[in-house]
Formats: structure tokens, sequence, C-alpha cells
């Protein structure tokens, strides 16, 4: 009943997110990240207290486990807190290798398209599967990541300066890479209308900017613009002690080293242009992509 109540008041409340689980069910043909974390309802109802506790006792053990500790503490005090807390804690079943399934190759468009009454203002977004960290080549992520940034990373990025500040077509525009990710990941787009602008407008707009990424590439000034606000923004996200936990504890758990971490700012300064183009060019085909379509219900009076 508690995860059920939980479900209703974080996603089915909502239309946002509910486009969105209906996105990543449509984007991935053969992962599990299909299915939303939370689960879907009717699975939730199914749930008792035997399957929690065989689930719990079947992954929840030290061996499994990643202990990330950020702070103002010395590693021998840490240990020995660990030794004394969770070593007590006996070891789990032995646990098989992780069978990972292959995504098939991407060759369609799709889209998704949900229309609300709670909706007041259209949106659009479209996602691609891309490489992610672990399964990148040499260099790619870091191209995805700085791609991203250029695209749509806050208000000195193309979309914004394009569809908010110049063209002043859209209120809001954006663009995102989950790069942390055990297998293969996303990098998505996304835009909201403004004033008497139509969401084809927008959604125009935004592939017209990928576009000519893809066929133009990028100066060296904004991409080293990029890459300065990349690596400032992992900085700052270390000055708190839970994001940086939170870097070092997803990089460990999906294959990454903490050398990983400490070298990625060098590896990002590294990215020529022409990567970040390849990027482009390779992956964030018009014809692949997956678009949701947040609208308002059309009022209708009998």
């Amino acid at each position: 009943e508690v995860l059920m109540e939980e479900r209703r008041s974080r996603i089915d409340n909502y239309p946002d997110p509910i486009l969105d689980e209906e996105v990543g069910a449509t984007l991935w043909q053969n992962q599990p990240y299909r299915i939303p974390v939370i689960g879907w309802m009717q699975e939730i109802e199914k749930l008792n207290r035997a399957d929690a506790r065989a689930f719990y006792d079947r992954y929840y053990a030290p061996n499994n486990a990643v202990l990330v500790v950020a702070g103002d503490v010395t590693a021998d005090a840490v240990k020995a807190m660990a030794e004394k807390t969770y070593g007590r804690i006996p070891r789990g079943p032995d646990l098989p290798p992780r069978i990972r399934p292959v995504e098939p190759e991407q060759n369609t468009r799709r889209t998704v398209t949900l229309a609300d009454a709670r909706v007041g203002v259209p949106s659009f977004s479209s996602r691609w599967v891309v490489p992610s960290y672990r399964t990148a080549r040499p260099g790619e992520a870091e191209a995805l990541d700085l791609l991203a940034e250029i695209l749509g990373g806050g208000v000195r990025s193309r979309l914004y300066q394009e569809l908010v500040v110049k063209q002043a077509i859209a209120s809001g525009a954006g663009a995102v890479y989950q790069g942390r990710m055990l297998d293969d990941t996303f990098l998505a787009v996304y835009a909201t209308p403004r004033g008497k602008a139509s969401l084809t407008d927008v959604e125009a707009a935004v592939d017209a900017e990928i576009a000519r990424i893809a066929r133009e590439g990028v100066a060296e000034a904004e991409l080293e613009a990029a890459k300065n606000r990349l690596i400032r923004s992992v900085i700052f996200a270390r000055d708190r002690q839970g994001s940086m936990a939170n870097i070092y504890g997803s990089t460990l758990t999906t294959g990454g080293t903490v050398r990983d971490v400490q070298e990625w700012p060098e590896r990002v300064r590294k990215v020529a242009a022409t990567e970040v183009k390849a990027a482009a060019s390779r992956y964030l085909v018009l014809a692949h992509a997956v678009s949701g379509y947040l609208l308002p219900q059309q009022q209708t009076e009998n």
C-alpha cells in the first residue's frame, strides 16, 4: 500500500512523469531500463512481504555493496567503523554474473503523445540511445557530455540562446546526457513553446540546431567554453559532501574506478571539435529519435 501510494503521488497524479515512463518504455526495446524503478502499478499490487524479504536477502549484502564516505574523515577511522558495523553482517550468497541484454539497433522514429486536462502549456522532448561511459569507445562519452552541454547545458547553450533569446519562441530549452549507466544510456533534448509559437515551430528549431552541429561542427571557442562550464560544474558539485559521494558511488557501481573520477577533467580537456561533430552526426539522427509530446486536452462542449 505504501508503494502504491508513492507511485500515485509521484507519477500517476502528474502528466509529466506519466509521459516520461511511456517514452522510456518506447525508447528501450530490450533493456530492463524500460521498466520504471518503482514498477508498474499492476506489479506492485501483487507484491507481498515474502517477495520483499527474499529480494532484500538476495541483494542487500556486504559482498554486493559499495560503501562511500565523504567528508572530514581518515581512511583508518572509516575502515575501523566499517569493520565494527558492516563487518558483523554475514556475507550474502554469491551472485551469478550479470546477464546484460543488448539493445537492438534503432532504425525507426517513434512518437508518444499524451493529452491531459492538467496540462496548460505543451512541451516536447526527443531521446536517442547512446553509449554510456562504460560502453563508449575512448573519448566518446566525454564528447557526448560536451555535445549535451553545447546544445542545452544552460543559458549559454545553443538551444537557449537561439530559441529563448534570439527567436523568443520558447520559454525553456535544454539537453541532458545520462552518462553513468551500466549499459547504454540516452541523450535527450527538450523545449516548451512561448507566446504564439507552436510546438511544431519549437521542435523544428531544435532539430535545426542539432542538424547544424552534425553538419558544421562546433567552433573551438565554443568548445572551450563548454569544457570550462562542464568541468566547473563538477568542481562545484564536489563542494557538497553528498554530491561528491554520488560521483564516486555512481562511477564505482557502474564499472569505473577512483582513477576514472580523478582523470575525468583531463579527458574532457582532450576532446576535439571533430569528435563532438562525429557524435552528433552518428547518434542524433532525427529518423531514429523517440519523441514525446505533452499536450493540453481539448475541451469540447456537448
